[in-house]
Parts: structure tokens; C-alpha cells; sequence
């Protein structure tokens, strides 16, 4: 009897390791908007991040498209993808708006590239600016190399990630209010204050400007880079891209 309760406990362990793989290696579909008529360094990114989540998805076995048609941005193709990327732009109207937070709303993830957050007012749109947990506030010109320091090493995204490292050429935002002091804000990467001032024309002078981070309330994350063709020349800093896209498509935990 002992002997036969042994056996099932073991079955129940293996049965329950099985689905637990099987959830980490399901396919999961993403969907990345970006537009052909935007500043051209952001068209720029965007046509180098295509191919490079396109290889991603060979590699690690899951569903990638692409659009520039932002009317996909509505409940009937939205249902289809585990998440959503931007690129190079945002929504551009109430329709979008109102399909993206109810995609997100329900459970739907978005990893969102340095555009993404450009947005100088809340009443723009308040929802996104409390889903960010912040609003555009600035900018540092010309486009410069900057060092990163990690916040959260034990996030997910995180992972194999050093303490610090040297992200390519970016223009860097800073935000009012700052995303940290957000209750729902977990701030995974940080500009490092060795790199002040940063910039010549438009200057970063210092404080704690974050460049990457998670709304925990959400399965979102919001990162900086992304602004030129440089941005993807960086093994460490892709692996960041990499590792987020994962775990917004539940495959690192």
C-alpha cells in the first residue's frame, strides 16, 4: 500500500512537471505595430527590430507579425496575440485607445520601445499615463551611449544580465513624476549618475532617471532604447529585449 501511494505521488509530480513545461514551451503569438511615416530614426529601429524578433521566434518557437495598419489595434485582432509590441509610434485615436486598454485590461502584454512613452501631457490620455505611472518630461540630444545599472536582478527579464552596462547611442527621456515613486511601478534599469551631464544640446543633468520598467499591475513592460539603427548592436542589451519578450509570453518566470 505504502509502495502504492509512493508511486502515485511520483506520477502526480512527473504529470505535474509535464504541464508546467508544456505552459513554458507553448507557442505564444505577438503582434508588432510600427509605422512607415514617422521620424526616421524611429523607422529605423523598427525595421531592424522586425527581423531581429523574426529570428527570435524561429529560434525560440513561438508566433511573430508584423503591421503598419494601427486600425489592427481593435478587439477582433487584438483577442488573436498574447502580446503586443510598439515600435516606432503610438495609437492615434480613441478607437485604438480604447481597444488597447481593454486588451491590456484583460490580460493581454505589451513591450513598449522608447517612443512608446513619448507623451508631454496626462490629458493626452490619462489612462496610459497611469498605466506608464508617468509623462515625457524631457530629453537629452544628440543621441549618445549611456550606462545602465540594474535595478531588479531578480527580475525575469533580468536574467543573465550584468550589474551594469554600456547601452548603444539613445536619445534618454526623463519623466514627471518619476516612475519610481508610482506604487504599481517596479523600475528595472537605471540611467547611472556617472553619466551626467548627457548630452551637448539637450542636456540630462542628474537625479534618478529609470529607462526601463514594470506596471505591476499589468503584463507590460515600458524600456527607453530604441531609438536608432545602434540599438540593436548591443549582445547584452539585446538580451534584455530578448528575456522581456519571453516573460510577457510566459516562458521565463
Amino acid at each position: 500500500m505504502i509502495r502504492r501511494v509512493h508511486a502515485l505521488s511520483l506520477v502526480a509530480v512527473l504529470v505535474s512537471t509535464a504541464v508546467v513545461a508544456l505552459g513554458q514551451n507553448q507557442a505564444f503569438h505577438v503582434l508588432a505595430f510600427h509605422s512607415k511615416h514617422v521620424e526616421q530614426d524611429h523607422m529605423d529601429f523598427a525595421m531592424l527590430a522586425i527581423p531581429f524578433f523574426e529570428a527570435m521566434a524561429d529560434r525560440d518557437h513561438f508566433d511573430f507579425k508584423a503591421t503598419s495598419n494601427w486600425d489592427d489595434m481593435n478587439p477582433r485582432v487584438l483577442k488573436q496575440y498574447q502580446v503586443v509590441l510598439w515600435l516606432d509610434d503610438v495609437p492615434s485615436n480613441s478607437a485604438q485607445r480604447a481597444a488597447f486598454q481593454d486588451y491590456m485590461e484583460h490580460g493581454g502584454g505589451w513591450l513598449g520601445f522608447h517612443i512608446a512613452g513619448y507623451m508631454d501631457s496626462r490629458e493626452t490620455w490619462p489612462w496610459f499615463a497611469d498605466f506608464l505611472g508617468t509623462v515625457f518630461n524631457g530629453n537629452s540630444w544628440p543621441p549618445l551611449p549611456a550606462t545602465l545599472m540594474i535595478d531588479e536582478p531578480a527580475h525575469p527579464a533580468m536574467k543573465g544580465l550584468p550589474a551594469s552596462f554600456v547601452s548603444p547611442s539613445n536619445e534618454w527621456y526623463c519623466w514627471q513624476p518619476n516612475p519610481r515613486h508610482s506604487s504599481n511601478i517596479k523600475v528595472l534599469m537605471t540611467l547611472a549618475p556617472s553619466n551626467y551631464p548627457l548630452g551637448f544640446k539637450d542636456t540630462l543633468v542628474g537625479g534618478d532617471i529609470p529607462v526601463s520598467w514594470t506596471n505591476t499591475k499589468y503584463r507590460m513592460i515600458y524600456t527607453n532604447m530604441g531609438h536608432d539603427n545602434k540599438s540593436l548592436t548591443n549582445p547584452v542589451q539585446n538580451l534584455f529585449f530578448e528575456n522581456a519578450l519571453l516573460w510577457l509570453g510566459g516562458r521565463l518566470r
